[in-house]
């Protein structure tokens, strides 16, 4: 019999630590390496923003303004948002929703997070000795023949960071075939589990293909063989076919998972069971399959043939079902119900409005005409940043507001969390909204001088990022101070219907005493509000 006393925060020492095979402590591993990305590339980001702050290239040189901006992408792309939900919250809490007592490769994911150190490690030199000016997207022959020599030590750290997604998705799939509890079937499960399933294939099929992309990539850049650079016999769009085949995919790496986290918090806090479950749980796997067959759109201005043009703008549109699918569900959920406005859930409803606005915005660019003016200008910045900052980024924050007291058995101040994501919704839009109108009216991205007429868009955006600073540094404050000073959590303070809120918090080392039974439908809301939260467990038998 384990003692349920002895969690997982109970030994401190680095070196327990560091050859931890406990997924809970693993999962916090990832969230302090992850962090630290996201400072340096929110430095990054606020050195460009203060560069346009002014028409004139007056702050940083052209070639620096080039190394921030790829210093911003790389670092926020490969070392923030794809791992950020899926090995933060993914690992600490996929085995608590499953009845397990940890993944299926517990040491296979310890090894997954020593190669993302890795990769990291290889990226932050390529950083600080020199920087790289290639943007996030390596494009050749850029990369290949003219960047400096820090280039490929970048590219090797992405490199390496993908063995480190690929090791995560077999960990995962593995864990929701296999680890299930009893009674547990496919149609109970959470949707964020759906949402990191789906995720998981993505990450094991198309990460290789990145690997793939690189090491070709390397091959031309040492040896000269002439594999993208027209100068050597090669060719150029072959890089961005296979580039863009990984890399939207990747953005539904990044996305998915908040969309199943999403789900969870609406349904909570809605107190409502979450309307249309099988059309939320199969969209999700449907914008896994479809996502590989739209890498296209991003190729509409490069004079590929106006009939794949036609079909990759057909597959993008239809791309968006899914999506909508998803949208509509959970306003239906909203509906009607008992919805109390908590932090989490706060975050939750930001992430609806700007990721439907970041959606919207996208069927813009998968329309053949309109891409033709919008692309390659601040109109992409911003439907991007709609969709995976202003999307992923604040479903990360309300997963990690909605777990956090089980993750550490402490309440943070709710005031303060209410205050934070209110002020992240506005930094956000006045930092990237003014950039959907700078893009409709021509200014190019990466560029650190424009012309004085599109100033006052600039100056807006500048001043919208330094809100949305204040918007992320405040939760750092108040989850920091809550470690010790806030109040104790027990089991279950929202009231939740998930095997994660059956166990203590923090939770035992090996998450439960005797593996549970499932023995109701998901989100049996109705049900639980006739009880008291702590005998929510009465909906479990015991083994």
């Amino acid at each position: 019999m384990i003692d349920l006393r002895e969690n997982y925060l109970s030994k401190h020492t680095i070196r327990s630590w560091l050859l931890t095979i406990d997924h809970k402590r693993i999962g916090l591993l990832y969230l302090f390496t992850i962090l630290i990305f996201f400072l340096i590339a929110a430095v990054a980001a606020g050195l460009m923003r203060l560069e346009l702050l002014t028409p004139q290239g007056d702050l940083l040189l052209p070639e620096t303004y080039n190394k921030m901006f790829t210093i911003h992408g790389v670092l926020m792309v490969w070392f923030f948002l794809i791992p950020s939900i899926p090995t933060v919250l993914g690992n600490f809490v996929l085995p608590l929703v499953l009845g397990a007592r940890d993944v299926a490769f517990p040491k296979l994911n310890l090894l997954s997070w020593y190669l993302f150190i890795l990769g990291g490690s290889f990226a932050l030199y390529g950083v600080f000795a020199g920087g790289v000016d290639t943007g996030w997207t390596f494009y050749t022959p850029l990369s290949t023949t003219y960047a400096n020599g820090h280039v490929m030590t970048m590219a090797a750290g992405v490199f390496i960071a993908g063995f480190s997604s690929i090791l995560t998705g077999l960990n995962f799939i593995v864990t929701t075939h296999k680890m299930r509890a009893p009674g547990l079937t496919w149609m109970r499960l959470p949707l964020f589990v759906w949402a990191l399933y789906a995720t998981s294939l993505i990450m094991v099929l198309a990460t290789p293909v990145l690997a793939i992309t690189l090491l070709l990539m390397t091959v031309e850049r040492f040896w000269g063989v002439g594999i993208f650079n027209p100068a050597l016999g090669g060719d150029p769009l072959l890089f961005q076919h296979l580039f863009w085949f990984y890399s939207h995919p990747a953005v539904y790496i990044m996305i998915l998972p908040g969309m199943g986290v999403v789900s969870e918090l609406i349904t909570c806090f809605s107190r409502k069971k979450v309307f249309g479950y099988s059309f939320i749980a199969f969209s999700s796997m449907a914008i896994a399959v479809l996502g590989f067959v739209v890498w296209g759109h991003h190729m509409f201005s490069t004079g590929q043939s106006a009939y794949a043009g036609m079909v990759f703008s057909f597959l993008s549109f239809l791309v968006s079902v899914p999506s909508a699918i998803k949208v509509f569900n959970w306003t239906a959920t909203l509906y009607k119900g008992e919805i109390t406005f908590s932090t989490p859930m706060l975050y939750a409803l930001g992430f609806i409005g700007l990721f439907t606005l970041g959606g919207l915005t996208g069927l813009f660019l998968a329309t053949l005409a309109a891409d033709i003016h919008l692309t390659d200008t601040y109109f992409v910045v911003a439907h991007f940043h709609y969709v995976m900052v202003g999307g992923m980024v604040l479903a990360f924050m309300g997963g990690l507001h909605y777990w956090w007291p089980k993750i550490t058995g402490r309440l943070y101040p709710e005031k303060a969390g209410q205050l934070a994501a209110m002020i992240t919704f506005v930094g956000f839009n006045l930092t990237f909204f003014p950039q959907f109108l700078l893009g409709y009216l021509g200014m190019p991205r990466r560029y650190h001088a424009y012309p004085e007429e599109f100033q006052i868009f600039n100056v807006l955006s500048t001043a919208g990022a330094s809100i949305l600073a204040v918007g992320y540094l405040l939760p750092v404050v108040y989850l920091l101070w809550s470690l010790k000073n806030g109040q104790r959590a027990g089991e279950n303070p929202w009231a939740a219907t998930g095997l994660e809120w059956t166990t203590p918090s923090p939770p035992p080392e090996h998450n439960f005493d005797q593996t549970p039974v499932v023995t109701r439908p998901p989100y049996d809301y109705a049900y639980q509000s006739t009880f008291h939260p702590r005998e929510v467990e009465q909906t479990l038998e015991n083994v």
